[in-house]
């Protein structure tokens, strides 16, 4: 047994865990030893006094999550075990080729390690904690990381918290190298596509690699098309088409540096390519001025527009917008890949926003494809939360 501070929940409170979800809400303690510090590996007991397994312990709506539903020790033994399992998952996929080394390694609850995302580029490893907890024991991690990669393949991890950890006394998330950080490579390839990974100052771990398989579907619908692409970001579906032999790809995104990355990520796999024009824009504001029919595939991955349930019903009519000045654009015959990554957000609510936006348009419209994050980002199925990207691939004529 081990000596962690113990947690005693509330009757009846323990009935998820025995489902093994991996979540205790605040409401749910019944009471919590004095002087707990966010962070700290809890026992959780349930009114009766059995053990109900470890977590953290963290302040804020979400009070514990679990690491283990068995009592154990979470020390470097035990997340050497979660990150080998999660590594052979992966080599399962056949993720890890010589034309493929982008891949998200952990996928927080998907791979049972609540608050924790590792993603691989090449040999840099871009660890981000989303808990106090996952903050307090990075070292085991990294020592565990290190340990579990094979030999020589992992040169840099670098550490990318600021954004995800709020700060708190005591509590430095800085950004920076846990190891390596010299003659750093930025270029990893993804399905035999070269791209720029900002891991120092891009979104998230710096490139969006939930959006791998879809990025290739897209590119079997490029040939001779013309494509709009906006919320370019790495512009990634751009070069994708591209490679899928579109005649014209336009990339648009509000931030000019997004648009300037796109513009590296084409050169590198085509060099200067007559197809391609990328431009810094508001996308409605876009949307509006184009010509009708001016494009043929249109793609729509805008950055979450709930990130809390308080905003959903203006997200959904922000969807429903968006979707609706793209139908009514789109030449006949086109294709329209529409996307939403805010976890709030469900799947019902996105196609009926999108259902809506189609009505008001009149066109046909067909649903081809029914999209949604690959294999790496792994849905726990006790945790139907860790599902987040939602897309639909539309006909329209």
């Amino acid at each position: 047994m081990n000596s962690y501070k113990e947690i005693v929940l509330r009757p009846g409170k323990e009935e998820s865990l025995k489902r093994f979800h991996p979540w205790i809400f605040s409401g749910a303690i019944g009471s919590k030893p004095i002087g707990l510090e966010e962070g700290e590996v809890v026992r959780v007991l349930a009114s009766d006094g059995s053990s109900m397994g470890v977590g953290h312990y963290q302040i804020g709506s979400i009070a514990v999550r679990m690491l283990s539903f068995n009592d154990e020790q979470i020390n470097e033994q035990f997340y050497m075990g979660r990150l080998e399992n999660a590594f052979m998952i992966r080599r399962e996929l056949n993720l890890i080729r010589s034309d493929n080394n982008t891949f998200r390694l952990v996928h927080g609850e998907g791979d049972h390690l609540p608050g924790l995302i590792i993603d691989i580029y090449g040999n840099t490893a871009v660890v981000q904690a989303h808990s106090v907890g996952i903050h307090r024991d990075i070292g085991l991690i990294t020592d565990a990381l290190n340990q579990v990669m094979p030999s020589g393949t992992l040169k840099n991890i670098f550490y990318k918290s600021e954004g995800t950890l709020p700060y708190k006394a005591g509590l430095y998330p800085e950004d920076r190298y846990l190891s390596g950080g010299e003659d750093v490579s930025d270029t990893a390839m993804e399905n035999g596509l070269k791209f720029h990974i900002d891991w120092l100052k891009g979104q998230k771990t710096g490139f969006f690699i939930d959006q791998r398989e879809n990025r290739n579907l897209l590119e079997q619908y490029s040939k001779n098309r013309t494509l709009l692409n906006m919320f370019c970001y790495t512009g990634g579906f751009s070069v994708y088409a591209l490679r899928g032999g579109a005649v014209k790809v336009d990339s648009v995104d509000s931030s000019s540096k997004a648009v300037s990355l796109t513009g590296k990520n084409v050169s590198l796999n085509f060099g200067d390519d007559r197809r391609h024009n990328s431009c810094a824009a508001d996308a409605f504001k876009y949307l509006k001025q184009i010509k009708n029919g001016e494009y043929d595939l249109i793609v729509l991955d805008p950055p979450a527009f709930a990130k809390h349930r308080g905003a959903v019903n203006n997200a959904l009519q922000g969807y429903k917008k968006l979707n609706l000045s793209a139908l009514e654009k789109i030449a006949p015959g086109g294709i329209v890949f529409t996307f939403s990554c805010s976890q709030v957000i469900t799947k019902e609510q996105f196609r009926l926003a999108v259902f809506s936006a189609a009505a008001i348009s009149g066109r046909k419209v067909r649903i081809l494809h029914q999209l949604t994050q690959p294999a790496d980002h792994p849905i726990n199925i006790y945790h139907p939360e860790g599902e987040y990207l939602k897309g639909l691939v539309l006909r329209v004529d």
